[in-house]
């Protein structure tokens, strides 16, 4: 049975250096609203960015710098997530590989990250806290144009960063950490969300904060709050 050591907890913030576009729903706008919308809290219509659109693409870059894409067809995923723990990746990301039940879960958590710009900086936005952007697609044959409105959160906006390292006995330390950071260095000089190559996405991210939470932390903290 493998046994908890710590917890590393990394608190921080992202920067938008560039417009960021993680898509929502379309159900809410209406006419002459933009095409394509971005994700918000429903409950006070801030946009946010997932936990899950970070990790996914820091686990892919790992995997794509590495060369540990899996190649087996997994029903319409022809080359999804490195399966093997033998793979730095699985060993950080996790792995659920269901033919040969060796599975290990995920060592790194990535909270969703609230907007924390504050309201009055968007007074000037087309809609509240994001811009539209219009982009025009030429038919190359008829020269005809064909307009669309992509949602974004603008450039300089920032949100809210929090990762969780989990560290259990059985697990290479300096190796997990490594490859956290090394993953924050990629998607520094890559992008997060959509249309990254037409110039969205760019990113900064600043780590404030490092922490490193012990088994004697959690048993203080206990005692302290009986």
């Amino acid at each position: 049975m493998t046994k908890l050591v710590k917890k590393i907890i990394l608190s921080g913030r992202i920067s938008l250096v560039t417009g960021l576009h993680i898509g929502g729903t379309n159900s809410a706008m209406g006419i002459g609203g933009p095409d394509a919308t971005v994700i918000r809290n429903p409950m006070n219509n801030e946009p946010y960015i997932p936990g899950s659109s970070i990790k996914g693409k820091m686990r892919s870059l790992i995997e794509v710098q590495d060369g540990t894409i899996d190649g087996v067809n997994m029903g319409v995923v022809k080359h999804g997530p490195s399966l093997s723990l033998s793979t730095v990746a699985a060993r950080l990301f996790g792995t659920a590989d269901l033919k040969t039940n060796n599975q290990q879960a995920s060592r790194l958590i990535v909270r969703d990250c609230k907007l924390l710009t504050p309201e009055e900086s968007f007074l000037n936005t087309d809609l509240p806290y994001t811009e539209s952007k219009t982009e025009v697609v030429i038919d190359r044959i008829t020269s005809a144009a064909m307009p669309r409105q992509v949602e974004r959160v603008p450039a300089t906006a920032e949100f809210e960063l929090n990762l969780v390292l989990n560290i259990f006995d059985t697990d290479n330390e300096q190796e997990l950490i490594e490859t956290t950071n090394r993953a924050i260095k990629l998607l520094e000089d890559d992008y997060l969300g959509g249309n990254g190559s037409r110039g969205y996405g760019q990113i900064k991210i600043h780590i404030d904060k490092t922490e490193h939470r012990t088994e004697e932390h959690y048993k203080n903290a206990a005692k302290k709050t009986i």
